[in-house]
């Protein structure tokens, strides 16, 4: 049976490289010396030099061809080392008793390589330019630049791909946890849940990470790539192992057409021999004494056992496997051990078969096609037949004429008799009336064996006196398969002591009745036990000359044991040949028959060809032979050094699997873990050496650069550990010095190697990839550090080498990121040559706050991947960041003390770094943290003291050349000013705006108008003055600095809150102060008279106060009992300021008022320059038109109450101000008509009096009212008391001459209509 991969094409290719290689000896070619009588086919490496050597070559060309040579001959055995194993690999995979492929291991993912992560960055910057179609909000944008920014273009990342220790799902989950946290703080959105933005981020992120790649492609891919990853067939197992090996193509098929690996008995043979000779072999080395070198004598007894045991095993393990597999025979299970039986091979105790225990079971096809030769029967006839089968049911074909008898009818029946009889009979209905039965024409009797022919033939018919037709033929098939126990049948002469006395013909049948036991047995036709049997155990079969004596046979062979000897004879070459193998198979012998022919062939010098009735087999391996293959096929496996040549297959397996496309990180595949593990056990290769060997490749490997999985490591450790201590699960106990030699060498570069994943663990593990490979790390490492399998170690031995990697990690990790700081810092200069000339203060200041980010970078880092690993050790963790830190303290320190005593610049250092700390619940108040307090505390109290000197001076200098104009008016006609470049994150420290007399310092000037265009955005506040709003602003500034410093220290956190507090208390009652009595002093020199306006700057002044009044609830308040301290006295400075504030502008008006009401005091009665006044208007108005007197006055005063009311409400921001200023004003003014009316309560108002009186209180009222102006001030009694006055006095002087001229104290619309 040909090799299912193989293909007729393929079999004449290797054909046509026979011939070749026939033919190049020929044509003179230069020949191998290892292959100087055999041609390996292309095997042999070839010489690329030409065939005439010269002939006096100079010594360094005859070392180099001497060197050629040797390096020829190395690989020559390399390559036979390897045919070798392939040979033995190959075996492993046709019959695997012991392992299966395990199905349980984690499912591995596809690698990614570095043009792949190219890829990547090239598809997630197009997103970031908007080159896709993919929708995303801003928060996935920032996200996705993040990740691109800090992982992608990662070094960390990029040494990792190198390695193939990062897989698509490592991309994914870093991203996805990533984007975690900032989906956890984003603002909650009813109808929205968090759960569906990040399934909705990590779609988008597939559809980025995919690019324009078909997913369904990609799915296919996926789920090929995973079933090759779980199971693969033994065709796949074959090829791989040839791409390990290097083994050829048409080299494979030699091997396994030679080593019939397509036979499934012949397998079981092989390791029923290989079983014996390892048996055999335990026995030499235990009456030999050649023991291998153990830690203790005692343990050479106990190895002879062990080798038993495992053998013992084996046998076991073989003896529970179906006859072959895919058959429903199940073997019958005897009552005695067989691997006693063997072990004590020879013994005649053993206990016999019987017949009852060699039980066939046959399967038979009977297929009727059709029947020649029916003459005598009318063409209308109807013929059947029926088949039955001895001592079982009878069945019937269907009805034909009898001019066309062809049926095609097949009849399946089961019989245990190895030679049934098979009765075929042909019936023709009866016509008669009376008739009862057919009529029978003929029949047939066939004994068909389960080698007879399958095809259909032609018989002869036996017919019955009654047909007419003497030739009749029926044409039929039978199929008689063979059972799964049957391994070979046949007739058979036989002659024996005990068995077959008689020397006869027989038909024998050689059963398996388990693995380890096979019979012969002879039967008779139609009985179903056997008539005689014999039991292999413990026999030899051989090739044997024709005896004398006996007739019959042509082909001799027989089976030998002590003491018995039976001969057996067939009647042709290839029948002999075919029953020498089963039955070679069946004895386990060790010896392999050699048949004659092929003997005289090997003798002869011509060499004659193979005889035409040799097997199949016998053609492959004359094949093998000729291609020098026959030495690894014929070689018994328990000659060789399994362990060296496990260790170089384990070694070029772990090669082939870390350059695969999966990312192992050194795990086999199932299928590579289920072809070790059964060459392991059938070769008796110890589980120790095998995990040693592993974990020094792993180890070679992981030193190298590859990532290798901790856990992976762990466990082939424990388990060396476990043997080496004497502590292993299986009771195995053999200790040899060479295994605890290389373990203790073993264990102390695993310790070292740890080690350094552990001082490296930001570069060995970045971002928390591979996942969990840390904490294992941690955990191997503890286990190491055990002096044996039993005693933990103690735990401040492992904390204390924890403690000294990661204080040698601080110091690696902060050494990187200088360099990258570095790095960066140099691509940033236009000429990095002259990078060192041009570090200035500023510079250095520059450089260090960069650091600090990646400072901080790093330590979140560490905390997001890396604290959960050492969990344990949350102490040393803590220790690492300090002695980081402390690291970037010196830096620090050094970039400081350079800095000028006049600059603040390097307050957003301090920001930086304390916002971190003080969100860090174990680096708060830490070493680096107090002496970052410790630095910056004496900078802070003497920024606050003189930016306290330099605001209180400004304010004096302010208010001396203050305008009072509102900051409107001033910074509406300046320029438009860009906003200074603030970082959102590190606010601007205020700047000092003028010298402080005294110091020596150089303080930054401010410009000369105090505040910008933009502070009504901050303050909105646009009317105030200047100086009050650059002091409000500045005192904000300050507080708002001094806040988001976030001083960790309580105390001093209070002390310096206080004192600002205390300053801005002081700042704005300065400003209360001084707004009052410049309000005092420029209302005292505004005119006394009706041409009195409210000017913009004593309403300024008003917002001055206002401004005061809610800067001061905000700058000066303190929490609990020392908010009454500063902010009350503040209030009340504020209110009293603002009542005499009023109050003055409201004497303001009386004062006015007075001056009007004196002017028409003029027009009294009974005073002379009334009586001449009244005259000389009376006169007057006959001849020309005079004016009316005292009109001017009432518009006038009208006038200058409107606009001072419109001035005042326009201005002034705070309307609680305006409506006290209103009522006040309106009820001193109506006072003080009351009074002057009063004073002349017994004199009569001159017209004039009245008409100006009555405009002028009409217009109050109208006024005051449209101003807000309550209704219970509008009416007070006072006014009652005027109107009513007022109304009588009108009443009074409509009566006289010339009347009121429609000036009245009634309502009406057309006087307003005339008065506007």
């Amino acid at each position: 049976m040909l090799d299912p991969s193989s293909s007729e094409e393929e079999s004449d290719g290797i054909v046509e490289e026979e011939s070749k290689e026939a033919m190049a000896p020929q044509a003179g070619s230069r020949i191998s010396p290892s292959r100087t009588s055999e041609s390996s086919g292309g095997l042999a490496p070839s010489s690329s030099r030409s065939s005439a050597r010269p002939t006096s070559p100079s010594p360094s060309a005859a070392s180099e061809e001497k060197e050629d040579l040797e390096k020829l001959q190395r690989d020559e055995e390399e390559r036979k080392k390897k045919l070798q194993l392939y040979v033995f690999v190959m075996r492993c995979v046709a019959y695997p008793f012991n392992a299966k492929q395990p199905t349980d291991m984690a499912r591995r993912q596809q690698k990614i390589t570095k043009q792949q992560l190219q890829q990547t960055k090239d598809r997630f910057q197009a997103f970031l330019n908007g080159d896709t179609q993919i929708v995303a909000d801003e928060a996935f944008i920032n996200a996705v630049q993040s990740y691109n920014e800090v992982f992608l273009k990662s070094d960390r990342v990029a040494k990792m791909v190198q390695s193939g220790g990062f897989s698509a799902n490592d991309f994914r989950e870093v991203f996805k946890r990533h984007i975690e946290k900032r989906v956890r703080s984003l603002p909650e959105i009813d109808g929205l849940s968090k759960e569906t933005v990040l399934s909705s981020w990590m779609a988008k992120f597939d559809t980025i990470y995919r690019g324009d790649e078909d997913p369904r492609k990609a799915q296919q891919r996926m789920t090929a790539s995973a079933a090759s990853e779980l199971i693969l067939s033994k065709d796949q197992l074959y090829e791989m192992f040839q791409n390990i090996l290097g083994i050829k193509k048409f080299e494979h098929q030699l091997l396994y057409q030679a080593c019939q690996l397509d036979n499934l008995d012949e397998q079981a043979a092989q390791i029923r021999r290989e079983l014996d000779g390892r048996l055999q072999m335990a026995d030499q080395i235990a009456r030999g004494g050649k023991f291998p070198k153990f830690v203790s004598k005692e343990m050479e007894a106990m190895y002879i056992e062990e080798l038993k045991s495992s053998v013992n095993q084996l046998m076991a393990n073989l003896e529970s496997m179906p006859v072959s597999k895919g058959g429903e025979f199940k073997l019958q299970k005897l009552k005695r051990g067989h691997n006693t039986s063997i072990i004590d091979m020879g013994q005649e105790d053993e206990n016999t078969l019987s017949k009852s225990d060699v039980v066939l079971s046959f399967t038979l096809e009977v297929v009727i096609m059709e029947v020649q030769g029916l003459k005598s029967l009318a063409p209308n006839r109807i013929v059947y037949c029926t088949m039955e089968v001895e001592g079982g049911e009878k069945l019937q074909t269907d009805q034909a004429e009898a001019s066309k008898p062809t049926w095609g009818t097949q009849g399946d029946f089961t019989t245990t008799h190895p030679l049934p009889a098979v009765k075929v009979k042909l019936f023709t209905e009866s016509t008669g009336v009376l008739a009862l039965e057919d009529k029978e024409l003929g029949r047939v009797v066939l004994h068909p064996t389960p080698n007879s022919p399958k095809q259909s033939e032609l018989h002869k018919m036996t017919v019955t006196k009654a047909c007419p037709d003497q030739d009749l033929k029926i044409k039929l098939a039978i199929r008689m398969d063979k059972p799964q126990n049957m391994k070979h049948c046949g007739y058979l002469w036989a002659f024996g002591k005990n068995v077959w006395k008689r020397w006869k013909k027989r038909f024998f049948v050689l059963v398996q009745v388990s693995q380890y036991t096979f019979a012969m047995c002879s039967y008779r036709e139609k009985k179903s036990e056997p008539q005689e049997l014999l039991q292999l155990d413990g026999y030899t079969v051989d090739y044997s000359d024709p005896q004398p004596g006996l007739d019959g046979g042509r082909a001799f062979f027989n089976a030998v044991k002590e003491g018995d000897t039976v001969m057996f004879a067939s009647d042709d070459e290839q029948d002999r040949i075919l029953w020498v193998q089963a039955m070679y198979r069946a004895t386990g012998q060790s010896h392999k028959p050699v048949p004659p022919t092929q003997v005289q062939k090997l003798n002869s010098k011509g060499g004659a060809s193979a005889q035409m009735d040799a097997p199949i087999s016998q053609f492959y391996a004359d094949r093998a032979q000729k291609h020098g293959m026959d030495e690894f096929i014929s070689a018994n496996p328990c000659s060789f050094d399994h362990a060296s040549l496990f260790e170089m297959v384990q070694r070029l397996t772990l090669d082939h699997r870390l350059n695969d496309t999966f990312c192992c990180l050194g795990w086999f595949s199932p299928g590579q873990v289920f072809v070790l593990d059964e060459y392991c056990a059938r070769n008796g290769v110890r589980g120790c050496h095998r995990h040693l060997c592993y974990l020094r490749d792993l180890l070679e490997r992981a030193e190298s650069g590859a990532i290798i999985d901790p856990t992976l490591l762990h466990y082939s450790f424990a388990f060396c550990a476990s043997h080496v201590h004497g502590n292993r699960p299986d009771g195995l106990s053999t200790v040899k010095v060479d295994e605890k030699e290389r373990f203790e060498d073993i264990k102390e570069r695993l310790r070292v190697i740890l080690e350094n994943h552990i001082v490296n663990f930001r570069y060995c593990f970045p971002f928390g990839r591979p996942e969990g490979a840390l904490k294992a790390t941690l955990s191997l490492l503890e286990r190491v550090l055990m002096k044996d399998i039993v005693t933990p170690v103690p735990p401040e031995e492992v904390k204390g080498v924890i403690r000294k990697c990661l204080e040698q990690a601080a110091q690696l990790n902060y050494q990187r990121i200088k360099e990258y700081a570095k790095i960066e810092g140099q691509k940033d200069q236009k000429d990095p040559e002259n990078v060192g000339r041009l570090v200035t203060p500023a510079k250095k200041l520059e450089e260090t706050i960069r650091l600090a980010e990646l400072v901080i970078e790093v330590l979140q880092q560490n905390q997001e991947h890396h604290a959960e690993a050492f969990a344990w050790w949350t102490d040393l963790m803590v220790e690492h960041a300090e002695n980081f830190l402390a690291l970037y303290a010196i830096d620090m320190d050094a970039a400081l003390e350079i800095q000028s005593p006049e600059s603040w610049d390097s307050f957003p250092l301090f920001q930086l770094l304390n916002d971190f700390l003080r969100m860090d619940y174990h680096l708060c108040n830490g070493k680096f943290h107090k002496h970052l307090q410790d630095l910056y505390a004496p900078l802070v109290v003497r920024y606050v003291d003189l930016m306290e000197s330099s605001i209180a001076q400004s304010i004096h200098k302010g208010f001396d050349r203050e305008s009072w104009e509102p900051v409107k008016s001033l910074t509406s006609n300046l320029p438009n000013v860009n906003l200074p470049n603030v970082n959102l994150q590190i606010p601007k420290v205020p700047n000092l705006p003028v010298p402080v007399a005294g110091l020596s310092v150089n303080l930054p000037q401010m410009p000369s108008f105090s505040t910008p265009s933009w502070m009504a955005a901050i303050y909105d506040s646009d009317n105030g003055s200047g100086t009050s709003e650059d002091l409000f602003w500045k005192l904000d500034a300050l507080q708002t600095f001094i806040r988001d410093l976030h001083w960790p220290e309580e105390e001093f956190a209070k002390h310096l809150e206080s004192r600002i507090k205390l300053m801005s208390s002081n700042m704005i009652e300065n400003c209360v102060k001084r707004t009052r009595m410049a309000f005092e002093s420029k209302l005292a020199k505004s005119s006394k008279t009706t041409d009195f306006r409210i000017s913009p700057t004593l309403c300024t002044m008003f917002n001055v106060m206002v401004d005061a009044k809610d800067q001061s609830a905000k700058l000066c308040a303190m929490e609990m009992g020392q908010e009454k301290q500063f902010h009350s006295q503040i209030d009340e400075l504020i209110e009293e300021s603002v009542r005499d504030m009023i109050q003055l502008l409201v004497a303001k008006f009386v004062a006015i008022l007075e001056g009007v009401l004196a002017k028409i005091s003029r027009y009294d009665e009974g005073t002379l320059f009334s009586s001449f006044l009244s005259f000389t208007v009376k006169a007057a108005s006959k001849y020309v038109d005079v004016p009316k007197p005292g009109m001017d006055v009432a518009d006038g005063y009208v006038t200058f109450v409107r606009h001072s009311q419109d001035m005042l409400r326009d201005k002034v921001n705070e309307e609680v101000y305006i409506e006290r200023l209103f009522d006040q004003w309106y009820t001193a003014t109506m006072n003080l008509l009351g009074t002057w009316l009063t004073e002349r309560m017994d004199q009569q108002l001159h017209v004039y009096q009245l008409k100006i009186l009555i405009r002028i209180t009409k217009k109050k009222y109208r006024d005051f009212r449209l101003q807000g102006v309550l209704d219970s001030t509008l009416n007070s009694k006072m006014y009652d008391t005027v109107r009513n006055r007022l109304t009588v006095e009108e009443a009074t002087a409509s009566v006289r001459e010339g009347g009121m001229q429609g000036i009245s104290m009634k309502d009406s619309d057309e006087e307003d209509e005339e008065d506007d």
